[in-house]
């Protein structure tokens, strides 16, 4: 135990306390007792690995914190909790800090350069050009990003351990270890094995910038100027034209066909027939789907390999051959698609080749214009376009050979599974469940998880080579299980030598990385010890808690529940936690794009880790919170909390218990029975994981109990010759106590300091209170404490000081409660230096007369 100070604070209470937890152990998950007790007696969650580039915002400070209040509880409720961290290290995001701040960009065709010095360090440079940056060799690339991303980590835990998070700093994982890069590629072996996982050429949604396919959980639509271009397709017949309306006329020479509605009358004649594409004089079909839309545009529209999604189910439904035009970097491809006979169509197609689609598209308006084909443009217009979520420039539509897995969007006895599995997971709040199978429900193509990067977890795949030294996909060459992790590109299959890279007859590499979330889907796993430690897998797994934020259901959640489903046909987790967002004071959501996010150092350092833990914990989960960093009423509000815990914690204390105490007064045995209430409603919230509720019912007992019970005690607990002391003391103390542990697993840096001072070890592995058991009528206290501020009041109108004597004072009320004021009296005629208190019946309780004494000359 710990020396009460004369002046308690808050300042350096994190630094404290952190120091000492880490000391202690106080946090380390107990495998030996987790071992004894069983699964049942450990409480397992799935932390949130967050994305190690850059720096951490108040809206992990919310959500993380949501996470260790759950985790404070069952550990003090005697589960041996198994709570890691990991850290994302791989993927799109790395690599673009990685570039910005050290100034280079990979060039995999370049050597490695031991002794390779980036221009620069530091910074952002969001507004430097690609072409400024240094082009280095693939290796120096991702030794730059494994240096940056560890440099990041260290500040996250830093921030964390300063929030206060309980986490087992010794259960941290990276999604770019060794370990984790052998469990992401035995998955996708044995998921190979079973046919979940499979290779295709394919339309791919494509970011220019990153040069990297995308997949569907990672889009975003934003708003984008337009113009539909109405354009004259002839007839094949020679009868006239059909007017189409696009926004994408660089995409003509792609054309395949023109479609409308079954249903609409203007085009049913045409259906069957053909016309010739304007510029091109390419013979394309018009054909009927119902997915046209008769009130856009002229109701009919051209099918372009690809300008959308939609044109891919066209494509894919309707037969339609593929014209492919734009490259890998954006441009129209240097060469014509074969369709494209004529000398005139030829010459056109030149004007555009190795354009970006700006200027393609501004080509071909003029080239149509000239021709006279181009009958009108319309007005600019806002439309939705999609982006890679932390792309700057609108998707394009390639065909490329990609690695999938199967995601229940062609399988419906697989995506019955999901929904089941998501059914059996307690969602909180519920409401959330719905996002998720909807989700599911609107998936139109497989999961695609390769990616043209270079940070990231290799595919651990090689192809054989036919005579002419070309792939043959049907001929996939897969390592053994016990030879993971492995780096194709540098490592030979079984059977070859190095002499056979890329040599007829002999074997190339696969050059891909999984997507980031292709390995972020196995946090369990990775955390858990799957296929590396069965034991501590069995232990933990299927883990208690996934805890995360709402945008990432379409991606995290379900991306772990698919490899789950899997690999084990089940849940990997029993209950789900969604977050809310963070918003500004305008109701904006905060974010990096929008500029309006707040970095939680400055707030933490200015009013402390127990007040912003306070204000997180203030939300329900699935509610969106407002931060205003000028006026974070609710951090101040939590401030003041911590602050009067340490103080009413102090004076409490000042009262000794006698040896042999027991509670003899009724006012004391109200209040513990109150208390009892208190910790059976908390306690009910904390398990339904409704912190806000506890924090609420909580925190009311709190100011009632040092703003009247305290108030209305303090005399009988100092006064050594009143029989009633012991009663008073012994209260205080057991109220003191329980109201810490109450409190602990959101207010931890104050609880513990001021459980220090009276009890041995920790609060945040002491028991969690039970209800005492008090026979106690709550009405007593509640009746007092109303009858004390209608003291307080009288003598406020009186303009008397709270310490005027008074002479005599009588309180009205219902007959049923004078009893409880009796029980009182004492206490009430003590804190109020009332003389005589008398008492009468009335319909309200309220002080009906007091008389003050007279003042001393």
């Amino acid at each position: 135990m710990s020396a009460i100070p004369d002046k308690p604070a808050l300042e350096g209470l994190e630094a404290k306390w952190g120091e000492r937890w880490s000391e202690q152990g106080t946090f380390l998950f107990d495998r030996a007792g987790a071992a004894a007790s069983g699964r049942d007696g450990v409480y397992s969650i799935d932390t949130p690995p967050p994305t190690a580039s850059g720096s951490l915002h108040i809206g992990h400070v919310f959500s993380y914190t949501h996470t260790d209040i759950k985790a404070r509880f069952e550990r003090m409720r005697g589960k041996k909790v198994f709570y890691p961290m990991g850290w994302d290290d791989n993927g799109l995001p790395t690599e673009r800090r990685v570039q910005n701040y050290y100034g280079v960009r990979c060039d995999p065709s370049l050597p490695y350069d031991p002794d390779f010095a980036p221009p620069f360090e530091g910074g952002d440079n969001k507004s430097g050009r690609a072409a400024d940056q240094a082009p280095i060799s693939r290796r120096n690339f991702i030794e730059l990003c494994e240096k940056l991303t560890v440099e990041d980590e260290k500040h996250f835990e830093a921030l964390f351990r300063q929030l206060g998070l309980s986490v087992d700093w010794t259960q941290t994982y990276r999604t770019i270890s060794d370990d984790t890069i052998r469990q992401s590629q035995l998955a996708f072996l044995r998921g190979l094995e079973r046919g979940e996982a499979y290779q295709s050429l394919a339309p791919t949604l494509w970011d220019v910038d990153f040069r990297s396919a995308i997949a569907q959980a990672e889009l975003e639509d934003r708003e984008q100027q337009a113009a539909f271009h109405r354009i004259a397709f002839p007839k094949s017949d020679g009868s006239g034209d059909i007017h189409i309306e696009t926004t994408r006329p660089e995409l003509l020479p792609a054309c395949v066909a023109l479609v409308a509605h079954p249903d609409d009358e203007r085009y049913q004649p045409y259906f069957g027939s053909t016309v010739r594409t304007p510029l091109f004089d390419v013979e394309v079909p018009v054909l009927a789907h119902h997915l046209a839309q008769p009130d856009k545009g002229s109701g009919i529209a051209m099918i372009c390999t690809f300008g959308d999604v939609t044109d891919i189910v066209w494509w894919r439904e309707l037969d339609l051959p593929n014209r492919t035009i734009l490259g890998k970097d954006g441009r129209v491809l240097s060469d014509a698609p074969e369709a494209i006979g004529s000398d005139a169509g030829r010459a056109a197609y030149a004007e555009l080749a190795g354009k970006t689609v700006f200027s393609a598209r501004k080509r071909i308006v003029e080239l149509l214009g000239e021709s006279g084909e181009l009958l009108e443009v319309s007005k600019p217009f806002s439309h939705a376009v999609k982006f890679f979520e932390k792309g700057d420039r609108p998707l394009e539509i390639v065909s490329t050979r990609q690695w999938y897995i199967r995601n229940g969007a062609r399988d419906e006895q697989l995506r019955d599974e999901l929904l089941a599995n998501g059914r059996e997971l307690a969602w909180h709040p519920d409401f959330m469940r719905v996002r998720y199978e909807n989700w599911v429900g609107g998936l139109t193509g497989d999961w695609l998880i390769s990616r043209q990067r270079f940070f990231g977890v290799p595919i651990p795949v090689w192809y054989a080579l036919d005579e002419n030294g070309e792939r043959d996909y049907e001929r996939v060459i897969v390592p053994d299980h016990d030879r993971l992790p492995i780096d194709p590109t540098s490592e030979v299959p079984a059977g070859y030598t190095e002499q056979q890279r890329g040599v007829p007859g002999g074997f190339d590499a696969e050059k891909d990385i999984f997507d980031t979330w292709a390995t972020s889907s196995l946090t369990p796993q990775l955390a858990g010890g799957w296929q590396r430690d069965e034991d501590l897998w069995n232990l933990v797994a299927p883990f208690d808690l996934r805890p995360q934020g709402q945008d990432i259901i379409r991606t995290w959640l379900f991306s772990t529940m698919l490899r789950s489903t899997l690999e084990d046909h089940r849940s990997p987790w029993r209950n789900a936690a969604i977050s809310g967002f963070i918003v500004d004071p305008d109701r904006k959501k905060m974010s990096k794009s929008k500029g309006n996010v707040v970095t939680p150092a400055d707030i933490l350092d200015k009013h402390g880790s127990d007040a912003v833990r306070y204000w997180s914990a203030s939300s329900r989960l699935g509610m969106d919170a407002a931060f205003d960093p000028q006026n974070p009423t609710q951090v101040k509000i939590g401030r003041r909390l911590a602050i009067k815990i340490l103080n009413a914690a102090k004076f409490v204390l000042s009262f000794p218990v006698p040896e042999g105490a027991q509670i003899t007064h009724a006012l004391d045995a109200s209040m513990l029975a109150t208390l009892d209430g208190v910790i059976r409603e908390a306690t009910a919230a904390y398990e339904h994981y409704d912190q806000a509720k506890a924090l609420e019912v909580t925190e009311a007992f709190f100011w009632t109990f040092c703003d009247d019970y305290l108030e209305l005690v303090k005399e009988r607990a100092y006064d050594q010759t009143d029989v009633g002391q012991a009663s008073a003391a012994l209260a205080l103390r057991l109220a003191l106590s329980t109201l810490l542990r109450l409190l602990a697993p959101i207010v931890s840096f104050a609880t513990e300091e001021a459980w220090s001072w009276f009890e041995e070890g920790s609060i945040h592995t002491a028991a969690w209170p039970e209800p005492l058991g008090s026979e106690g009528d709550p009405a007593v206290l509640a009746t007092a404490s109303a009858a004390l501020i209608g003291i307080r009041r009288a003598k406020t109108e009186a303009k008397a000081s709270q310490k005027t004597p008074v002479s005599s004072a009588t309180i009205a009320a219902p007959a049923e409660r004078i009893e409880a004021l009796r029980a009182a009296a004492g206490d009430l005629k003590a804190v109020g230096r009332i003389a005589e208190l008398s008492f009468a019946d009335a319909a309200e309780l309220a002080v009906t007369a007091i008389e003050l004494a007279p003042v001393e000359a």
